[in-house]
């Protein structure tokens, strides 16, 4: 196989930015503020404890937001009015399972009604798929598979599509879990689909040259779907044991969520994990 970097023989590059390189020199650098300020971002399931937050961050910014629920009209609309107190900015929103080929559609819909192609896009939608294990089988399991997987791939694929044919190209954001990168006894049902989905957003990344995939894995947070399992007392032995110092909150994934949103942002293919060290130091105790 031949290298991309096989024709190098120590000649000057034709994409060397001299002008860039003296700004280093004089230690000139540029940190843009508010970038997505007035650009469209969708955020799909971002009425949940998650996807809220992560709303309300980038409303802040400015942001021209599509945010899209399942069923929860009460909760979304109650979002709608936070973000307009807090933020002066209104949202719109976009009702449906992520499955129905007509609701990805809106998505791009409402998105051209902002403004034209989603320049960023955050996917949450997900089911925690807690099954014991004597319960387990086909039905339950092509269940998750369709909420964790199948869903949120095809609105990646409608987004990507639609920002691979902009000039700007964006930015897709998928929502993982620390269950899809380490393994935890009892996560089949869930982890799998999760771990299916990480490897989908490195295709992604390789497959779309101006549009960046990555993935956002959170651990033990207080809202989302862990929210039940740390709220019942399953993770208090990691803080005990001092794997981690507390429970991940709302704030840590939206700021993460964000990072990768950035449109100048260099990092494409990869899977951040908002654990708090849970997956490195589970061992411990």
């Amino acid at each position: 196989m031949t290298s991309v970097l096989s024709g190098y023989e120590g000649m000057g590059s034709k994409y060397w930015d001299e002008k860039t390189a003296q700004r280093y020199k004089a230690f000139r650098y540029e940190f843009a503020e508010r970038t997505l300020a007035g650009r469209v971002v969708i955020v799909a399931g971002g009425t949940g404890g998650l996807g809220a937050a992560t709303v309300m961050l980038l409303a802040r910014e400015g942001a021209k937001l599509v945010v899209g629920y399942r069923a929860n009209r009460q909760r979304a609309e109650a979002l709608a009015k936070a973000v307009e107190e807090q933020t002066k900015q209104k949202i719109v929103l976009v009702a449906g399972e992520l499955l129905n080929p007509k609701v990805r559609s809106e998505y791009l819909q409402a998105a051209e009604q902002l403004g034209g192609a989603p320049a960023g896009a955050a996917i949450f939608p997900g089911d925690p798929a807690r099954v014991k294990w004597e319960e387990l089988n086909a039905e339950k399991m092509e269940a998750s598979l369709r909420a964790n997987y199948v869903g949120p791939v095809l609105l990646a694929k409608a987004l990507g599509t639609a920002m691979a044919a902009s000039r700007e190209g964006g930015s897709l954001v998928l929502m993982g879990t620390m269950q899809a990168v380490a393994t935890f006894e009892g996560s089949l049902n869930y982890a799998a689909p999760k771990a299916a989905l990480v490897q989908a957003a490195k295709i992604l990344a390789k497959q779309w040259k101006n549009v960046r995939v990555n993935v956002v894995a959170p651990g033990a947070t207080v809202a989302g779907m862990a929210e039940a399992s740390v709220s019942g007392g399953k993770y208090d032995a990691a803080i005990e044991s001092g794997a981690i110092e507390r429970f991940g909150r709302a704030e840590d994934v939206a700021r993460a969520v964000r990072f990768f949103l950035e449109p100048d942002d260099y990092v494409t293919g990869q899977v951040l994990l908002v654990d708090g060290g849970l997956t490195l130091r589970r061992d411990r105790g």
